[in-house]
C-alpha cells in the first residue's frame, strides 16, 4: 500500500528539512506545502497577519488533490504541512484516511523561536505565538521530539512500523 506522510507542526519545527530527508531515504517524492499557498496567503503572512481558516481552505484543498493524485498513481509521498488543527488534517486526508499518516514534530516555543531567528522565511518569528495558539495536538500521529539531533529525528520517524515494507 502506498502512503502519504504529512510531516506537521508549527512553523520552525523542521518540517521541510525532516520531510525532505525522510522522502530521500524512502525514495519517495517530497512536497513542501508552503509552495502551494496562494499568493494572497503568502502576502498576508509576509505582512505579519495570521491566516484564517477561510484563507487556508483553498490551500488545504490543493494539498488534498496532490495527495489523491499521487496515491491514485500508486506513488508514496511526503508532504511538509503545518496541519495545525484536526479539521485541517481531516481535509488533507479526505478520501485517503487509511493511507495518510501524520508525523508531528513537537517542540516548545523557546526552542522553535530560537530556530526561527536564524532563517529566512515568509513566516515571521513574531507570528509563532499565533501558531501555538492555533495548534491542536494530534491524537493519531507519530509524535517526534525535535530537541533531538536531526539524524535522531529522522531515524525515529523511519523506525516507526508504518514505513516498513511500504513503497
Amino acid at each position: 500500500m502506498n502512503l502519504a506522510v504529512i510531516v506537521m507542526g508549527v512553523s520552525g519545527s523542521g518540517k521541510t528539512t525532516v520531510g525532505e530527508a525522510v522522502a530521500e531515504r524512502l525514495g519517495w517524492t517530497f512536497y513542501d506545502g508552503d509552495n502551494f499557498h496562494p499568493k494572497e496567503n503568502v502576502a498576508k503572512m509576509s505582512s505579519g497577519t495570521p491566516l484564517t481558516d477561510k484563507d487556508r481552505e483553498p490551500w488545504l484543498e490543493t494539498l488534498n488533490q496532490l495527495i489523491a493524485k499521487n496515491l491514485e498513481e500508486k506513488k508514496s509521498l511526503v508532504v511538509a504541512c503545518s496541519a495545525l488543527k484536526e479539521t485541517y488534517r481531516q481535509h488533507l486526508a479526505r478520501g485517503y484516511e487509511e493511507q495518510t499518516k501524520f508525523v508531528y514534530l513537537e517542540g516548545d516555543f523557546e526552542t522553535i523561536y530560537t530556530r526561527m531567528q536564524t532563517r529566512q522565511h515568509f513566516m515571521k518569528p513574531a507570528m509563532l505565538k499565533s501558531q501555538f495558539e492555533t495548534l491542536e495536538k494530534p491524537i493519531n500521529a507519530i509524535v517526534i521530539d525535535i530537541r533531538q539531533s536531526e539524524d535522531e529525528v529522522i531515524d525515529d520517524i523511519l523506525a516507526n512500523h508504518v514505513f516498513k515494507g511500504k513503497s
